[in-house]
C-alpha cells in the first residue's frame, strides 16, 4: 500500500509518468507549488528531452516506466499519469492494486471526472480522478453555464477547440477518438443536454495560435441570456484562479442561427510558450486537485 499521507508541514509526495508535453508542463508547476514535491519523473527513455529536463532541476528520474514506480509505492501519495490512454489502462491495473490515488490526464476516463470549477470537493477522496481532456477543462464549465440557463436543458450543444500543432504532441494524436468521445462523456455527465458535439482543430499556424474554445447551441435553444451573461462571468473568475491565462474574448452573444460564447487559454510560458494553453488547463487543474487532497488532510 502506499505511503500514509503526513505531517501538516509536509508536502505531498506525488510522481509524474509520462515526460512529453503535458508531462514537462505538469512537472514545472509542480515544482512551483509549495504544497507538493516531486519524488520522481517516470519515463521509458532515459534519452528523452523530459528527463533531461528533470535532471537539470534535481528531480529524481527513471526510464524503467510503470514498474520502477511501482517499486516506489511505498514514497508516493499521489501519481500523475500523462502518458496515453492505452498506457493509463495499464498503468491503473498496476496502481489500483498498490492503492495508490491517481490524478489521470488522459482521455482514457478510468476514474471519476473532475473539473475543478465544478466538483474538486467531491473528487478528493477518489482513487481515480479523471481530468477529462484540455477541451474539457477549458469548455465544459461554460457549456455548463449554457445548462443551467436553459429552460428545461438543452437539445443540442457543440464544442469546438483550437490549438496550435505545436502542442500536441504524439499521445495526444493517437488518442483523437477517446478525446472526442471522453469530451462528450463529461458534457452529458456535467450538462443536462440530449446531444453534445466535439470538434477538435489543430492548427498549423506558424507562430502557433492560442487555445481557443467557442461553446454553441441553436437559437432556437431557450436561453435566458442575462442569465448565461451572470454565469458565465462568475465561471471566468471561478477557473482562472488556478488557470491564470482563462479568459472569455467573445462573452455570450446570439448571431444569426445560434448562441455562442469563445474563450482562450493562454500558458503561461513553462515548458512551450504561451500559445499552448491546451497544456495549462489541464496541467492547471491536475495540480489544483492535487493541492486540494494536500489542503484536506490538515
Amino acid at each position: 500500500m502506499y505511503a500514509q499521507e503526513g505531517s501538516i508541514a509536509d508536502p505531498l509526495r506525488v510522481a509524474i509518468i509520462g515526460t512529453g508535453n503535458i508531462g514537462c508542463d505538469l512537472l514545472l508547476k509542480v515544482m512551483a507549488s509549495p504544497q507538493l514535491r516531486c519524488e520522481s519523473f517516470v519515463g521509458r527513455r532515459n534519452s528523452s528531452p523530459g528527463i533531461a529536463l528533470a535532471t537539470s532541476h534535481g528531480i529524481p528520474t527513471t526510464a524503467g516506466g510503470i514498474d520502477a514506480l511501482a517499486e516506489m509505492a511505498d514514497r508516493i501519495d499521489v501519481v500523475f499519469d500523462a502518458t496515453s490512454a492505452q498506457d493509463a489502462l495499464c498503468n491503473w491495473k498496476i496502481l489500483e492494486g498498490l492503492g495508490i490515488p491517481v490524478i489521470d490526464l488522459t482521455p482514457a476516463h478510468l476514474g471519476r471526472f473532475c473539473v475543478p470549477a465544478l466538483n474538486l470537493e467531491e473528487c478528493l477522496d477518489e482513487q481515480n480522478v479523471s481530468m477529462v481532456t484540455c477541451g474539457g477543462q477549458a469548455a465544459v464549465p461554460i457549456a455548463r453555464c449554457f445548462s443551467d440557463a436553459s429552460d428545461g436543458g438543452l437539445g443540442y450543444l457543440e464544442i469546438a477547440t483550437a490549438s496550435s500543432s505545436a502542442s500536441v504532441g504524439p499521445a495526444t494524436r493517437a488518442n483523437i477518438d477517446e478525446y472526442a468521445f471522453t469530451t462528450q462523456r463529461a458534457t452529458y455527465e456535467f450538462c443536462q443536454v440530449d446531444t453534445a458535439k466535439t470538434i477538435l482543430i489543430i492548427n498549423p499556424a506558424e507562430p502557433g495560435i492560442v487555445m481557443r474554445n467557442t461553446i454553441a447551441v441553436p437559437a432556437s435553444e431557450k436561453i435566458d441570456m442575462e442569465a448565461l451573461r451572470v454565469s458565465v462571468d462568475a465561471m471566468e473568475k471561478r477557473i482562472n484562479s488556478y488557470v491564470p491565462g482563462y479568459r472569455v474574448v467573445v462573452p455570450p452573444v446570439a448571431v444569426d442561427d445560434r448562441i455562442m460564447v469563445t474563450i482562450e487559454v493562454e500558458g503561461l510560458g513553462d515548458w512551450l510558450p504561451r500559445y499552448a494553453g491546451n497544456l495549462d488547463v489541464i496541467t492547471c487543474a491536475a495540480v489544483a486537485v492535487a493541492e486540494g487532497r494536500a489542503e484536506a488532510r490538515r
